[in-house]
């Protein structure tokens, strides 16, 4: 964790150059999430974990850089993940650090159409659960302290004050493990990723 912390502050530093203009502002929205898995059960693939929709909340700040249209985003949210296994609801709370370079076209004073992408630092609060199918077999999910994942999106910014974007943010690396039990017996190990589409506004002081 300490070297996600000490990359995030490095990043945050750059990101501060001296004739940056800066606002800030409040940002939440959804994610309908995407895991997958990795683990062989019985010669075949785990079950698929349905999508559920999930949210995240908190403060963000944007940078606009003395580049014409380019600016640096971060924000700090609390995220919540969810999907369905078993008739199980797997949850996943964190705080998400985002901090996504942006490249904007002005339509005049009134509106900006953007792309950004950049990395996301997670850092968990919650998700480690066991979920016990029909049958009474027992599947236990155990996520990462930490995880690296990275957005690629589009947005729009209207009279600099409300920010609509879309994003998907993909997992670099293995979010969690999940191992399985059948008969009392440890039968498959293997990992998992939370990846998630995300719909989100922003409004800025």
């Amino acid at each position: 964790m300490k070297k996600y912390f000490a990359l995030v502050l490095m990043a945050v530093a750059f990101a501060m150059p001296s004739k940056a203009q800066i606002k800030f502002g409040v940002q939440a929205g959804l994610n309908m999430s995407n895991v997958s898995t990795a683990t062989e059960i019985a010669g075949g693939k785990a079950d698929a974990v349905k999508s559920r929709t999930g949210f995240f909340i908190g403060p963000t700040v944007k940078f606009t850089l003395p580049v014409v249209g380019l600016g640096i985003d971060a924000a700090a949210l609390y995220d919540q993940r969810e999907g369905k296994a078993d008739n199980e609801v797997l949850k996943s709370s964190s705080i998400q650090i985002p901090i996504n370079l942006r490249y904007g076209v002005g339509l005049g004073s009134l509106a900006e159409i953007f792309a950004f992408a950049g990395p996301q630092f997670g850092f968990k609060l919650s998700g480690n659960k066991s979920v016990k199918d029909e049958f009474g077999e027992v599947a236990d999910w155990r996520l990462k302290t930490s995880n690296l994942s990275a957005n690629f999106g589009i947005g729009a910014t209207i009279l600099s004050k409300l920010q609509a974007k879309l994003n998907y943010n993909v997992a670099l690396g293995k979010t969690g493990e999940v191992e399985a039990t059948f008969d009392g017996v440890r039968q498959a190990v293997g990992s998992a990723k939370f990846n998630a589409w995300q719909v989100s506004l922003a409004y800025f002081f």
